[in-house]
């Protein structure tokens, strides 16, 4: 496997990496290294959780070896140790090691993650958590869900009358090399059903002492799950949020809560069963003991009817706007009812006892003591509600939320009572600054939070909501080349009636049937899988009813709409309820496979389970249509409160220039609802298709704005809808399908050939480290780029460390390199290379034959000699990768963007690679107009 020297550090990777993996491994590492936050964007297929595992693992193991077992990645160079630590490792050495906790948004992902580590060669001591749901085997308890399966665990436990958990000491006791080879949840369960310890309470003890523990997000977001985790340094530790696009809501939603009034009848029917327990106890066993005291639960009984009576007695004027008030006001609301952050420690208390005698209670049935009731623990709602009021014993995070009771004349089930005559109501208590849940992370003192997704972007807006620094950030490119992707925006259809999804139009006959002749006008064009996304159920569900009924007004066909589309591909539509969502991906994956039709087409919306995280790669998903901008309900409450709130803060007297006001907010999470729904196609990098923009929003600058980084240089605008048929057409003709067996396994990455830039004259010495260290100064700040890792045909160490010098009045580079740098040579490398360089017409985009002397003699020619020093800096750092890619180019078209060098500027995009073509001839129209 080939080593690449990154900051010093040795990282083991398993295949010739990208410029664009060693960039984020750069960044990564710099993270760790510096002790700061991170926000990083690459787009799936990129190999980021590669990446990420082994700059990762890399750097923890510069503090030592791994806890136990395994040989751990390394080829032994630099500062690493190698070999495996002896499993007698004191307990003082490995609590000083940093623990990296990986989190992801489902198991199923942290699946993924984990086979992913399998493919490294680095084998840390970690672990992998999961819930009682995925992991009990207890033969009745493994039947329960929820609070109920909790609570019969517990009871279970407390009386030792499981008989996986009784043993599951001993066995760690007999294999202490657990947990040193990569393993999943289904492993666990597997031991557990094969050798009978609990998997649920392995993984516990596992994660007390590991170099990596897997997790999902609500292991560490949820402060009740989070207390859990005994044994956890979090103290150095380093977080890292895969898949964190939606971060931080649900970072707000783990701060926030919503009491439905039929919850709260529920859990007065519970503090009813405890006084009735307590008296059948008392009367049985004659026992004192304050937690069998009737009168505890009988004030819980009456001070859950004063809630509710409360709740029900405020005068809503407008069902639409509910009743608001300030986040302050809930103390005052909850005060007249005498809760206040004293009592409610005794409310919390009280809440504790009583869940331990229901789950007591209800044990009294069978002798396994595991037939607890639905509605066991419905009281914890309470509890969490409290702990998220009171929080801290203070009141000062109020000021970030909103107070808001809402009606509903909607009954879900029996329980929903009607409450004093109205209907059933919901008081919630809304957090609007996602940032509250990640201070809870500095004030455990971890030592970095990275968080990553090929769609976090902006940014900007991103570090504003969770409220933290992130210094290092980084938006990559993609792998592929620009012959594997189209990216269009389709502003109206064949007949010329405009694209446009806003309420204004989306509800006109007119709208739906230009979109769907679209639509069927894609069918026929797209090969294989064709993924539809709908901003919204409702706007799904009315074209797809109009177009089974109606056909286009000037069609001379008779079939419908819907016919016509089924004549090019069968149709399956994402369901509402995600308990049919399996079937509708095995229905879609079967119609892929059936000869007699060409395809498949996926009708989904954005924000559903099709957009989120699956993998719709090669002939899966050929083309992504997004037909409208997923804007959430203006009107709904937590939307305009949200809105209200982000306003009032961007106000000018909070002296915040840089806040996001509610209507940028809005817009962007729309935006990123896109990013993730045009994500689930060209998922690697032999990959290829279509993303097609059917709105002419689209083409507004603030709407494109918002794409992702990598998508922006591909992006067409189309005025004319023949044009759109045209170029799309003869972009899947002239595609040749790449034999999947030719792909190597690199998340489906392959390195491919650096061949239009001058090659270096490099050593051949095998062992060769190149060390390429520089400081840069740009505007006046420093500022981070990445060297990235220079193509050794025989050196498989490649030292990458990120710290350039910029002149930032020639933007040359000023820095000395290092003398491992720079190959030895009598004139310029770069002078070399571009001698020993032919770039040809057919290589590098169609320029006319330019040989690197000829270019050469050129820039002497039209450049100063003080100007010719700068260019040959600038293409060294193109080359040695010495700067970002981005910068170098720019550099080099600022040179030639006078009127006498044009020439030079239109020559020099033969001596740049396929991959960031689109980038440099962005930059030529750019200088090329101003000259105009």
């Amino acid at each position: 496997m080939p080593v690449y020297r990154i900051r010093g550090v040795d990282v083991d990777f398993p295949y010739d990496a990208y410029d664009c993996q060693i960039t984020y491994m750069d960044r990564v590492l710099q993270s760790l290294q510096q002790g700061n936050n991170a926000l990083l964007e690459s787009p799936t297929g990129t190999g980021k959780t590669l990446c990420l595992l082994c700059s990762a693992l890399a750097w923890r193991r510069t503090f030592g070896e791994f806890l136990r077992g395994g040989g751990g990645g390394g080829g032994g160079g630099g500062s690493q140790p190698s070999g495996s630590q002896q499993s007698g490792a004191s307990a003082t050495q490995s609590s000083s090691y940093p623990v990296i906790i990986y989190a992801s948004r489902t198991h199923s992902q942290l699946r993924q993650v984990i086979k992913e580590l399998k493919a490294t060669s680095y084998r840390p001591k970690m672990a992998v958590l999961g819930s009682r749901e995925q992991m009990c085997i207890h033969e009745e308890v493994s039947k329960l869900r929820g609070k109920a399966q909790n609570n019969g665990c517990h009871y279970l436990c407390k009386k030792r009358l499981c008989r996986h958990n009784n043993i599951v000491t001993d066995y760690m006791k007999n294999n202490t090399e657990l947990g040193s080879e990569p393993f999943d949840i289904e492993d666990l369960v597997n031991i557990g059903r094969t050798k009978g310890p609990c998997p649920y309470y392995i993984s516990r003890e596992l994660s007390k002492s590991v170099d990596i523990l897997f997790a999902p997000y609500n292991y560490l977001i949820d402060p009740g799950n989070r207390r859990s985790l005994t044994g956890i340094s979090w103290n150095n530790a380093v977080l890292i949020f895969d898949e964190a696009h939606n971060l931080e809501s649900i970072c707000a939603d783990a701060a926030s809560f919503d009491l439905l009034t039929s919850n709260l009848t529920s859990c007065i029917t519970e503090a009813q069963e405890c006084i009735q327990l307590c008296s059948f106890k008392r009367s049985i066993e004659n026992s004192a003991e304050k937690q069998f005291d009737p009168e505890n639960y009988a004030i819980l009984k009456a001070l859950l009817m004063a809630l509710e009576k409360k709740i029900g007695e405020l005068v809503i004027d407008s069902k639409e706007l509910g009743y608001t008030k300030p986040g302050s006001y809930i103390y005052e609301f909850l005060s007249e009812l005498n809760i206040t952050s004293e009592t409610s420690k005794k409310l919390i208390e009280t809440i504790d006892s009583a869940s331990l005698l229901l789950e007591e209670g209800n044990s009294g049935e069978t002798k396994a003591g595991v037939k607890a009731k639905s509605t066991v623990s419905r009281l914890e709602t309470i509890r969490d509600m409290l702990d998220i009021i009171f929080k801290g014993g203070g009141q000062n995070h109020a000021k970030y939320y909103s107070f808001h009771v809402n009606e509903s004349s909607r009954q879900t089930s029996g329980d929903s009572l009607q409450v004093f005559g109205k209907a059933s109501r919901t008081l919630s208590w809304w957090c609007f600054n996602p940032g509250l849940a990640m201070e809870e992370f500095l004030k455990l003192g971890v030592r970095s939070i990275i968080l990553t997704s090929g769609t976090l972007s902006p940014l900007d807006s991103l570090a504003m909501e969770l409220n933290l620094e992130f210094p290092v950030r980084l938006e990559n490119p993609h792998v592929i080349s620009q012959d594997q992707i189209w990216v269009g925006v389709v502003p109206v259809g064949p007949s010329g009636h405009p694209l446009n999804s806003s309420y204004r139009t989306r509800e006109t006959v007119k709208y739906k049937q230009e979109l769907g002749t679209v639509i069927v006008n894609f069918a026929r064009i797209v090969p294989d899988g064709l993924l539809v996304f709908f901003p919204s159920y409702s706007m799904m569900d009315k074209c797809i009813d109009y177009w089974k009924n109606r056909n286009h007004e000037h069609s001379v066909d008779d079939s419908t709409i819907w016919q016509r589309m089924c004549k090019h591909k069968q149709p399956v539509i994402e369901p509402r309820q995600s308990s049919n969502f399996p079937n509708a991906i095995e229905d879609y994956a079967a119609k892929l496979r059936d000869p007699s039709t060409s395809g498949a087409i996926f009708f989904a919306v954005c924000r559903g389970k099709v957009s989120e995280g699956l993998d719709f790669a090669d002939r899966a998903g050929r083309a992504v249509i997004v037909t409208g901008m997923p804007f959430s309900t203006p009107t709904d409450p937590k939307v305009r409160l949200k809105r209200e709130y982000l306003d009032k803060q961007a106000k000018p007297s909070n002296k915040n220039p840089k806040a996001l006001t509610g209507e940028e907010w809005y817009v962007q999470q729309a935006a990123r609802a896109v990013n993730q729904a045009v994500g689930r196609v060209i998922r690697h990098r032999h990959d290829y298709g279509a993303i097609i923009y059917c709105d002419e929003r689209f083409v507004w600058p603030n709407y494109q704005s918002q794409m992702s980084y990598w998508l922006k240089p591909y992006i067409k605008c189309y005025s004319k809808y023949g044009e759109v048929v045209q170029t799309l057409t003869r972009f899947f003709r002239d595609k040749v399908c790449v034999d999947p067996k030719e792909m190597d396994s690199n998340d489906s990455v392959t390195p491919p050939a650096d061949k239009c830039l001058p090659q270096e004259i490099l050593s051949d010495s095998d062992s060769q480290v190149v060390d390429l260290i520089d400081n840069a100064t740009m505007h006046g700040q420093l500022k981070e780029h990445t060297l990235k890792s220079m193509r050794l045909k025989k050196a498989k160490i490649a030292d990458v460390s990120s710290q350039l010098k910029h002149n930032v009045e020639s933007r040359a580079l000023t820095g000395n390199r290092g003398q491992q740098s720079t190959p030895p040579s009598k004139r310029s490398t770069i002078e070399q290379a571009c001698e020993k360089n032919e770039a040809i017409q057919e290589r590098c985009g169609g320029q006319e034959s330019t040989t690197g002397p000829a270019f050469l003699k050129l820039a002497r020619e039209k450049l100063s000699t003080a100007e010719y020093g700068e260019f040959v800096e600038f293409m060294k750092a193109l080359k040695l990768k010495t700067m970002h890619i981005k910068d170098s180019l720019e550099a080099i078209a600022k040179l030639f963007s006078s009127p006498g060098r044009l020439t030079l500027l239109e020559g020099f995009r033969v001596f740049v690679s396929k991959n960031h073509l689109p980038l440099y001839e962005q930059l030529v129209r750019k200088y090329t107009m101003a000259n105009t």
